[in-house]
């Protein structure tokens, strides 16, 4: 009888330690991936821009499709939907159609918040952050219709452009794209 209490206790006992060491290395690799995550967002080059600078990016007379995004990491709509446009972005990429997605992320927020983001999710589609405090200048210049509430999109190419205050889906996405495609 002492022998199988004995037993019972180094049984529970390793597996208590065993479940502590486990416990360890899940913590070590969690903190391993959110070293490494905040190494990549370091590395990301972000772009920021005002309306000036944006503009000119919003408004190309080429031979593309542009695809312009308006987001921000807080906007819940907007995470949702941004899959779909790094989707449209690699499967029509050979169509000539180009992706920029503008976040309206706050300035403070861009190193602890929206280059991780773009990091954890290898966002491939062109980011670039805009901080421009004159909304009563920009929002009417990008549509003349827009409230200023995202997501919203631009679709354009030289010959035509709408804009789209809404989230879509990925079937909304690709049947909007298609109108623009020759």
């Amino acid at each position: 009888m002492k022998r199988l209490i004995i037993l019972s206790l180094l049984v529970i006992c390793s597996c208590k330690n065993k479940s502590e060491d486990t416990k360890e290395i899940k913590a070590s690799e969690i903190s391993l991936n959110e070293n490494k995550e905040a190494e990549n967002s370091a590395d990301y080059d972000l772009k920021i821009y005002d309306y000036d600078g944006l503009e000119p990016l919003i408004n190309k007379n080429d031979d593309k499709v542009h695809v312009v995004n308006f987001w921000a990491t807080w906007c819940a709509p907007c995470v949702k939907e941004l899959p779909y446009f790094e989707e449209i972005n690699e499967e029509y990429k050979d169509n000539n159609v180009e992706v920029l997605l503008v976040s309206l992320d706050f300035p403070r927020n861009y190193d602890s918040k929206l280059k991780p983001f773009i990091a954890k999710r290898n966002i491939q589609s062109q980011v670039v952050a805009f901080d421009d405090v004159d909304q009563n200048r920009w929002i009417p210049a990008i549509d003349k219709d827009w409230s200023g509430a995202i997501p919203a999109t631009i679709i354009y190419n030289k010959d035509k452009r709408k804009f789209y205050e809404q989230s879509f889906t990925k079937e909304e996405l690709e049947t909007e794209l298609k109108q623009f495609l020759k």
